[in-house]
This record gives C-alpha cells, structure tokens and sequence, in this order.
C-alpha cells in the first residue's frame, strides 16, 4: 500500500508538471516540498535536466530530477561522508525506471528526437508531454518518495 508521503509527493509532481513546469523541475521540486526545502533555486537548478539533457537525447528529466531529490534527501555535505547512501538508492531508481517502462533515456522513451524539428513536431502532434512524460514525472515521483521513505529496503 502506498504511502501518504509517497501518493503527496507523486500528485505535487503532476500538479506541477500540469502547471507547465517540465518533469525534472516538476519532480525535484515536489521531493524537495515533501522534505521542507522550498528555494526559488528548486525549478532553476533542475531546468537544463528536462528533455533529456537540454534535448540532448539523454536521460530521463523525470529520472533526473528525481536522481536529484533522492540526492537531497540522502547525499552528503561532507568530503568524509559516505555516499553508499545516496549510490545505492540512486541505483534502485534507476533499475524499478527502467523496469517500469524499459529504457532511461528521453528519445527512447518518445521515439523521436527533442533536438530536431520534426521530433518536436512528433512530439507536439502526438501530445507525448501529456500522454507519455506526464506518466514518467509521476512514477519518477513515486519511486523515489518511496527510496528516501525507506532507502534500505531492496
């Protein structure tokens, strides 16, 4: 049964992407919300993440940003901390993604590329944002709420 927790976080990340944030800010800044870190900087930080790495054909923007909650919630702030936690639990994030939906990375998961005129033509045409990356933030959301709630369960 899901979380109180893990169901707010994933309905902020919709709610925001909905808004017209795209999914990597849309998703730190949910993690971010659900953790008591609120920063105009949130949305900013995550903005070159979205579309696959600026259109870059790269990972995930809702991976990514939620590689960078997870980070908040578990990364270190100091050089002799360990980052096991925060690699282990990135590392589950990024296997339950790719299980959910079989890749990582922004045009595989569209099947067109962001950086040309006809994938964002394709992607416009096809209302992928909503059919498809609306469904990617929200479970990008949901699993790493999930992670940082209980980050050493396997």
């Amino acid at each position: 049964m899901e979380s109180q927790f893990v169901a707010n976080v994933r309905e902020s990340a919709e709610e925001s992407f909905s808004s017209g944030l795209y999914c990597a800010e849309s998703v730190l800044l949910a993690l971010a919300k659900a953790q008591g870190v609120n920063s105009e900087l949130l949305p900013k930080m995550a903005t070159a993440f979205c579309s696959g790495m600026a259109r870059t054909s790269g990972t995930c923007g809702a991976l990514t940003g939620a590689i960078m909650g997870v980070s908040l919630a578990l990364g270190r702030s100091k050089a002799d901390d360990s980052v096991k936690p925060s690699y282990d639990a990135t590392q589950r994030l990024i296997e339950e993604f790719e299980q959910e939906f079989g890749a990582r990375d922004c045009h595989v998961l569209l099947g067109c590329d962001l950086n040309t005129p006809e994938g964002q033509a394709t992607f416009r045409d096809n209302r992928l944002g909503q059919q498809r990356c609306f469904k990617y933030t929200g479970k990008a959301a949901e699993i790493s709420a999930r992670i940082i709630q209980k980050p050493n369960e396997s």
